[in-house]
C-alpha cells in the first residue's frame, strides 16, 4: 500500500512571513492554445518541504549536495503531541531500533521538538526526522533546534501529513527536487507500508 504524506501545493500551509505558492495559466486548451501550460512560483518551504543543512548553516550543504539516501528508506513512524522532550524521543528511538528502522524517524501529531530533544535525535545518528508543522522546533524560535540537527546533518522533512497512520515501521520516499545553491526544496512525500 502507498500512502501519500504530501500537502498539495498551492493549498498548503505556509511558515508565517513566507510567501504564498502562485500559479498563473500562461496557454489554455479551452482557449484554443495548442495545450495547456502554467508557471508558477514559490518558497523552497512551502507546503511538504525538505531543510538543507544550508537552511541555517553558512557553510552547510545545500539540496543537491545531500544526495538521496538520507530521504529514502525504511522508517518510523511515532505518534506525539506537545513538546517531544529527551524521555520521548528516547522512547521513539528505542522504537525504532526494535523495529528495525531507526535512520529516519516522522512524528506525527501536533508535535515541537525541543533542543533536548533534537540532541537525543542528533546523537542517535538519525539521517532525517520529520513532522507534520511547517517547522520541526518551536515556530516563534526554530533555530536552536535546527542548527541542532542541521549540524549534524540529520536532513529535516516538514509538512507531512500523518492524519491517521498508524505507528510503526514504513518504506519512506521524499527526495527533494535538485535546485541547486538551495537550502530547501519541495518534495512529494509517500510511505510504503
Amino acid at each position: 500500500m502507498i500512502i501519500d504524506i504530501s500537502q498539495e501545493v498551492f493549498s498548503s500551509k505556509i511558515f508565517p512571513g513566507d510567501p504564498s505558492p502562485h500559479r498563473k495559466s500562461l496557454m489554455s486548451t479551452a482557449d484554443g492554445d495548442v495545450c495547456n501550460l502554467t508557471e508558477f512560483s514559490m518558497c523552497a518551504h512551502n507546503g511538504t518541504h525538505i531543510d538543507a543543512p544550508y537552511h541555517f548553516l553558512e557553510d552547510g550543504k545545500t539540496v543537491e549536495k545531500m544526495g538521496l539516501e538520507p530521504f529514502v528508506g525504511d522508517c518510523f513512524l511515532a505518534r506525539c503531541n506537545g513538546d517531544v522532550t529527551a524521555a520521548d524521543a528516547s522512547a521513539i528511538m528505542e522504537k525504532a531500533r526494535t523495529a528495525n528502522a531507526a535512520e529516519r524517524i516522522l512524528i506525527a501529531g501536533k508535535a515541537t521538538v525541543t533542543a533536548e530533544a533534537a540532541r537525543v535525535f542528533a546523537a542517535a545518528g538519525i539521517k532525517l526526522i520529520g513532522n507534520e508543522s511547517q517547522t520541526v522546533g518551536p515556530e516563534n524560535a526554530p533555530k536552536e533546534v535546527h542548527l541542532i540537527l542541521l549540524g549534524a546533518e540529520v536532513v529535516l522533512l516538514e509538512g507531512i501529513v500523518l492524519t491517521d497512520i498508524p505507528e510503526g515501521r514504513y518504506f519512506l520516499s521524499a527526495a527533494p527536487l535538485s535546485l541547486g545553491g538551495c537550502d530547501g526544496a519541495p518534495c512529494r512525500a509517500y510511505l510504503i507500508k
